[in-house]
């Protein structure tokens, strides 16, 4: 009498899809085992204890702590996300479930969305000695908070980059290591979590280059690069939606930028080219073409600019207490916004910086006294004097005197410490 043989039994939660010993795969099953189905867990390993079951992931949520004792944990962000900026710090230290909703997109998305996130003005600086430091001012308590320090790569690095993508992440960028020359290094700073991280490298190693922001792609172009002996034409954008550079149209003529702006969805440089001529053009980034440019605004434009609500402004003097208004009807810079009340000529005293702060226009000098402008209710002077548009949120040195600088100058003493390399705001 012939042997009955019965497939071998299979515990369906531990199943390692073994029908035959000859057969390796769960693929090899369909080819040697007519109408076997594959296993559905073919990565399911036997468990040490098969009879314990893991909690779900809803279980473990529903045994962990509250966010605040007493209360559910959505009304609990409710009152976490109206905390102050400045104490986000030390919030992240109570415990992990804080720590991890505080670094989340989440959290600032809420925060974003109900218009109560904060922008921090943070200064990048270079002391006498060469070495990167910096800095971050909160005007709501007005005061500087400590950050992490800039890494080693770009403690003493010279012509980089830095600009700001998604509102909260300040990436450093290119520039000339004292020791390793031309750098395509890329970092950035989370102000969400604090920290640094690394970026993608650019494309070409480049220093004293131009770059800018636009539809919260990153777009760098000219400068130098070392063995190079002519300014670099080539232009590179990234993407942080694709984590990736790639190279864009070339300039039409290489340059050292030594100032930029972007005003109608283009992006102006000026700069100087192999020969030390002043070239300008402009970058049009639907149609991927540069071409020159030498009408009323740029031949006008000397000193740092920006725009806001659709307006472009820039510093009328070096201590930046008079501001130009580009008119674009007669196409010059006909417009003054003035302050009347000057600190002098002095290095320390100069406008380093001008970016836009939660509707106004802020100015930094290299001494890190802080001015605003309400520039919105320009319009409605009609001829009437601007003094009371102008704010002083951080002091430093505000008040010194003509007088002072004088005297300063005639004992030595004027020389310049530190001097403002960058100058960008970030939300959170």
């Amino acid at each position: 009498m012939d042997r009955v043989l019965h497939p071998p039994l299979v515990d369906s939660t531990a199943c390692l899809c073994r029908v035959d010993t000859g057969l390796k795969t769960v693929a090899g099953v369909s080819r040697y085992v007519p109408g076997t189905k594959r296993c559905l867990q073919p990565d399911i390993k036997p468990s040490i204890h098969p009879t314990r079951n893991k909690p779900a992931r809803g279980d473990r949520s529903r045994n962990q702590f509250p966010l605040l004792p007493g209360l559910p944990d959505d009304l609990a962000i409710a009152c976490l996300i109206r905390v102050q900026r400045a104490e986000h710090r030390k919030l992240r230290l109570v415990c992990k479930r804080w720590h991890h909703l505080l670094a989340s997109n989440f959290f600032y998305s809420l925060r974003k969305n109900l218009g109560i996130a904060e922008e921090w003005i943070y200064v990048v600086k270079r002391d006498r000695d060469g070495k990167i430091s910096w800095h971050a001012f909160d005007p709501v308590y007005q005061v500087w908070q400590p950050l992490p320090p800039v890494p080693k790569e770009y403690s003493g690095a010279l012509g980089f980059g830095c600009a700001v993508l998604n509102g909260c992440h300040l990436y450093m960028f290119g520039g000339k290591d004292p020791l390793k020359g031309s750098m395509r290094r890329a970092i950035f700073y989370n102000a969400r979590t604090n920290k640094w991280n690394r970026a993608p490298d650019m494309l070409r190693r480049r220093q004293f280059f131009g770059t800018c922001v636009i539809n919260n792609c990153l777009y760098v172009a000219g400068g130098e690069s070392e063995g190079v002996h002519q300014c670099l034409r080539s232009a590179e954008v990234y993407d942080p939606n694709k984590n990736r550079w790639s190279f864009i149209s070339d300039m039409s003529t290489g340059m050292v930028p030594f100032i930029g702006v972007v005003y109608e969805g283009k992006w102006f440089l000026k700069g100087l080219g192999s020969h030390r001529q002043v070239l300008s053009e402009v970058y049009q980034p639907e149609t991927d073409s540069w071409y020159p440019v030498y009408d009323g605004m740029v031949s006008g434009w000397r000193n740092p600019s920006t725009s806001l609500n659709g307006q472009l402004y820039a510093l009328d003097c070096k201590d930046g207490c008079k501001l130009r208004v580009y008119d674009e009807g007669t196409d010059s810079w006909s417009k003054h916004i003035d302050s009347k009340m000057h600190l002098g000529n002095s290095r320390a005293m100069e406008a380093a910086a001008l970016v836009p702060l939660s509707g106004k226009l802020c100015i930094i000098r290299n001494n890190m006294s802080i001015s605003l402008v309400d520039v919105s209710k320009f319009e409605d002077l009609k001829g009437s004097s601007a003094e009371h548009l102008w704010e002083t949120i951080a002091g430093k040195g505000q008040f010194k005197t003509l007088v002072t600088n004088i005297w300063s100058s005639l004992a030595g003493r004027n020389r310049l410490k530190s001097h403002i390399v960058h100058c960008q705001v970030l939300q959170a």
